[in-house]
């Protein structure tokens, strides 16, 4: 039976998904290479850019899966000794989730989709930029194909939209970590608009997912 929490669901999922696949095609279609373009040739060199997307580090797994596969261990040792999580504790216990959905499920899409980067950084990968390379290359793998989507992006919505679905004076200060990565994404040139974009969805993705599974 269809309840009306359930069809709320549904039809925020279906517009959520509509909007991700227009958004997403709209920017490989006319965004992604001007602006990396526009990006390389205005900002080069500028270090506050890489800077900003080092508040999340998707290389580091000890940093970002490390501490919320801690955060886990230890809800699950206080769950043995007869702890039941409530409030704020679900919400940090979801956050923690999210963090290891987003870190497996970015690494698994980029395999799939097999996208080049803006530019070239590692071993003369082929870029945007430097060869006029810009497209998809499907279960390609290899790190200079992994571009789609972004994993900065991923990482940092995943928990922050945790917490912006409670319901608190502050919750507007969740926007501005993520607005901060995505700023400095594009300013360095790291990724293509619309790799940021489904970075962003899919991190709010990993989000729902987490909560669901702790209500």
């Amino acid at each position: 039976m269809v309840t009306p929490d359930s069809s709320h669901l549904r039809r925020r999922f279906i517009w959520a998904a509509l909007s991700a696949f227009v958004l997403i095609g709209l920017s490989i279609a006319f965004v992604d290479r001007p602006a990396a373009t526009w990006a390389h040739d205005t900002f080069r060199g500028m270090v506050v850019f890489p800077w900003l997307t080092w508040l999340v580090n998707p290389d580091l797994p000890v940093a970002v899966v490390g501490l919320s596969a801690a955060g886990l261990v230890i809800a699950g040792l206080g769950a043995e000794f007869g702890w039941r999580p409530k409030g704020w504790s679900k919400t940090l216990i979801a956050c923690c989730l999210a963090a290891v959905f987003a870190f497996v499920m970015k690494d698994a899409l980029k395999f799939v989709f097999g996208r080049t980067w803006p530019e070239s950084w590692i071993d003369n990968n082929p870029s945007w930029i430097k060869d006029g390379e810009y497209g998809f290359h499907f279960f390609h793998g290899g790190s200079g194909w992994g571009s789609f989507p972004s994993g900065h992006m991923t990482l940092i919505t995943a928990p922050f939209a945790v917490l912006w679905q409670r319901d608190c004076w502050w919750r507007w200060l969740c926007a501005v970590p993520i607005l901060a990565v995505a700023i400095g994404l594009f300013g360095a040139n790291y990724h293509f608009v619309s790799d940021m974009i489904a970075g962003f969805y899919l991190g709010v993705a990993c989000a729902a997912g987490a909560k669901a599974l702790v209500e």
